[in-house]
């Protein structure tokens, strides 16, 4: 169980953190600001198999191929053929077969016997979760990701939902993109966003509201920054709670305080409707006006007509939304003239400052608005666009709907035509599925770190390709307490599926080894809707296996044991796979798992769901010959056609002929959008005379997420070795901190002990400090607050109040 991780801050000396920070700047110039990245060209060298597959990090969904020589991934270039990226990868797509061969694979079953581990057999293993299942299944819950493969999170999904009867399955995408969810719910009536990648090729105007894709989605950024260099002219807009490298490319840069979008947003519309600028024909012919129901909270709230929006945004004016968002009237009114001149196709852009968010749907509800409002919708360069940080997020968690209070394709467990559509896809007994959601994230985990007799009633969970013992907030709060022996927490069970040993694996009572991206097959689904598959090109080491294997194996030890949920209407096993002469196949025994297509069979089933709400996937074989399709994909003439604009005549084969723009699931069922208004609501929590700074979470260039894959790849972990506080000079100067000094942060939940890096790659303004959260030897996490969006249940990560000391 050694970790052959780099060395930390933590161990370096001051002048060598000085030097590391130089170099991280260097790799941030290299692959952050010089966006054009060289093409590494697939060579015909002798005995390399070259084979196609999208990237293993991020929600961009760029393709590689992928080289494997020797029953390893000897290269990986950038596919030349693939939409998205065209050939070129961000510097972690360049590196990310070596994501594979960290010398700290984890590669058998090992199960906690007092303060140790010792290996077990498979065998044992699926054992030992039934028995954790059997003995109280209503207590149980799984927990996944963005991570998980399309058919991994549908076989998880009708597993609890559709097998033992329990919507306690969610993902952490609860923590990333579920504002996202509930901001394009409460607009459409649909989850996922009507524009694509296609409008950052042809936009006069990108907005960037709190995210830097120079650095976490560089790729994508690259497209824009491309055109400036070939003389087109094209306007940059940052807004943003500090200056990061996406700063350094944009004309326009708007630095906002905490929660300060909101009240742009409202002085956005404010101005389009005082200077008569919005467009009347399209709100007249396609949106209705919504506000919050404070009487009754729900996410669809009350109507309210055009009178009264106008009379809710009279406030907003530029210089009272300068006083609440710290961002100057005039670049206010900059925003409204650009909203309002109707020559200009204008795209935005965001990803978790508006997610990560306590009022994170009302702001994804009000971008939605203000493009509405204006008619910046609907045609190529005119769309809203969220971005997703993990490679699935879209495909497998939203679409396949492992959150859970979700179906497959937008059904929802609350309906009840909803959860008989899912029995009968499904063919299980009527009532099968329950109606009451199971717990979002955070309750989930806090149920978990709460003795059972004070109210903890989820005692086993099962967490698959993600790392909530680095991601949580509030750690100590949702996670630590697993592992104080002080607290009453003996009944509770940790199992973990992953690849490495993580800061979950630390507490973890079983921890089961897994197959990684190319070894094993898989479907996945990025921001713009795009449905890419690959098949399996390695072995994965020793008895590491795929998260897809290990639930159907758990599955059918439970049929086995007779339990009535493993079986269908017809006595059959719930994952039941013929091969071509009709015979069932013991997918459950690892030597035959692969004798049949697994992913292809769950895919092909899961596809029936997508037709449901107009999310139409192609055939599996259709995906096999492509770099991806979005969906919705139909069949015209025998031959399958992707979508990119969604609810726009001419784009979307749904859109009724002379209907220009229609919403077809509207949630006033009449074809229109909700353009919402939303009040300026402060922080949950605010810095004080105690905690007089407030800290931002996020991410780096090099790492992506927790770093569990990335910080075991050297050319990554020496570009960026350890975690640091971010903090500007005039701070700096007031507590007598130099670049290199360790400082303890402190918030109301924990404390950690961090390097500074003082004007570095980015620049916090005076008040704030940044941490990224990759680093798992300092625990950014202890520090955040669990406060979450009403609706979305999603945390907010970008404003905790902390202090900070120079530690001696």
């Amino acid at each position: 169980m050694n970790s052959d991780r780099p060395q930390t801050n933590e161990s370096l000396q001051r002048r060598q953190f000085i030097k590391v920070s130089a170099m991280a700047a260097a790799t941030a110039v290299a692959g952050g600001t010089n966006y054009s990245l060289p093409i590494l060209a697939e060579e015909p060298k002798s005995g390399i198999q070259w084979n196609k597959a999208p990237c293993r990090f991020c929600g961009t969904g760029c393709h590689v191929q992928v080289g494997v020589q020797d029953s390893k991934v000897v290269a990986v270039a950038g596919d030349r053929n693939a939409d998205v990226n065209k050939g070129l990868l961000c510097v972690k797509g360049y590196h990310v077969g070596s994501a594979l061969y960290g010398k700290d694979r984890l590669t058998k079953p090992l199960l906690r016997v007092g303060d140790d581990y010792q290996e077990i057999s498979w065998n044992k293993a699926i054992e030992t979760i039934a028995d954790r299942i059997e003995a109280a299944p209503e207590r149980f819950a799984f927990y996944g990701s963005g991570q998980w493969t399309i058919p991994e999170g549908y076989a998880a999904q009708k597993f609890m939902k559709g097998g033992l009867a329990n919507n306690h399955i969610d993902p952490n995408a609860r923590l990333c993109m579920a504002s996202a969810v509930t901001g394009f719910l409460a607009t459409y009536g649909v989850d996922e966003p009507a524009g694509c990648y296609d409008d950052l090729d042809v936009c006069d105007v990108l907005i960037m509201w709190g995210n830097n894709p120079a650095e976490m989605h560089p790729v994508l950024f690259s497209r824009v920054t491309d055109r400036r260099s070939r003389g087109e002219n094209v306007q940059l807009i940052d807004i943003g709670t500090r200056r990061t490298r996406t700063t350094d490319a944009c004309q326009h840069y708007l630095e906002m305080k905490g929660h300060g979008d909101l009240a742009i947003a409202n002085g956005i519309a404010h101005l389009l409707i005082k200077n008569g600028t919005y467009d009347r024909k399209f709100i007249d012919s396609f949106c209705n006006f919504k506000a919050p129901d404070d009487e009754n909270p729900n996410l669809h709230g009350k109507a309210i007509s055009f009178d009264d929006y106008r009379s809710f945004l009279e406030p907003y004016t530029p210089e009272h939304v300068e006083q609440l968002s710290g961002v100057p009237a005039e670049k206010i009114r900059m925003l409204g003239d650009l909203f309002g001149n109707p020559e200009l196709k204008i795209t935005s852009l965001w990803c978790m400052g508006m997610n990560q968010h306590t009022r994170g749907t009302a702001i994804n509800s009000m971008v939605h608005g203000v493009h509405l409002l204006s008619g910046h919708f609907g045609t190529p360069g005119n769309a809203p666009t969220s971005l997703t940080g993990q490679p699935s997020a879209c495909g497998t968690v939203r679409e396949v709907g492992t959150l859970s209070h979700a179906l497959p394709g937008g059904r929802v467990v609350t309906n009840e035509e909803h959860r008989k559509q899912t029995e009968d896809l499904w063919n299980i007994p009527a009532g099968r599925v329950q109606s009451t959601p199971g717990y979002h994230t955070v309750k989930m985990w806090e149920s978990f770190c709460t003795p059972t007799d004070q109210g903890g009633d989820i005692s086993t969970i099962w967490v698959q390709v993600t790392n909530p013992g680095q991601t949580l907030p509030n750690l100590n709060k949702l996670f630590n307490p697993k592992g104080n022996n002080k607290t009453n927490l003996k009944d509770k069970f940790l199992i973990v599926s992953d690849v490495y040993p993580t800061a979950t694996t630390r507490l973890a009572d079983l921890i089961l080894p897994s197959a990684m991206w190319v070894e094993k097959n898989g479907v996945v689904g990025n921001s713009e809707r795009r449905t890419q598959q690959w098949f399996k090109m390695v072995d994965p080491p020793g008895d590491a296996r795929d998260d897809c294997w290990q639930t159907i194996a758990v599955a059918h030890e439970l049929f086995d044991r007779g339990n009535e949920g493993m079986q269908d209407r017809d006595d059959r096993f719930l994952f039941e796979v013929k091969n071509n002469d009709d015979k069932p196949v013991p997918i459950w025994d690892w030597e035959h798992y692969y004798d049949v297509n697994v992913d292809k069979h769950l895919f092909d089933e899961y596809r029936q769901f997508s037709r449901l709400k107009h999310k139409d996937l192609a055939p599996y074989d259709e995906y096999v010959k492509a770099h991806g399709l979005r969906w919705p994909v139909v069949e015209q003439n025998g031959e399958w056609h992707e979508t990119r604009w969604r609810f726009s005549e001419g784009y979307d084969p749904y859109v009724k002929s002379g209907e220009e723009i229609q919403f077809y699931h509207s949630s006033t069922h009449d074809d229109r959008a909700q353009i919402w208004f939303h009040p300026w609501i402060a922080p949950a929590e605010v810095p004080d005379n105690e905690y007089p700074l407030m800290l931002c979470t996020g991410r780096v260039l090099e790492h992506w997420h927790t770093g569990s894959m990335t910080r075991r790849i050297p050319e990554l972990s020496s570009a960026m070795p350890g975690g640091y506080l971010e903090i500007s000079a005039e701070d700096a100067d007031v507590y007598g901190i130099r670049n290199g000094d360790k400082v303890q942060v402190e918030s109301r939940r924990g404390s950690i002990v961090i390097p500074a890096w003082i004007d570095g790659r980015g620049q916090p303004p005076r008040g704030t400090v940044f941490i990224p959260f990759f680093d798992e030897t300092l625990l950014v996490n202890d520090l955040t607050l669990d406060a979450i969006d009403p609706f979305s249940k999603q945390p907010d990560y970008k404003k905790s109040a902390v202090r900070i000391k120079k530690v001696s």
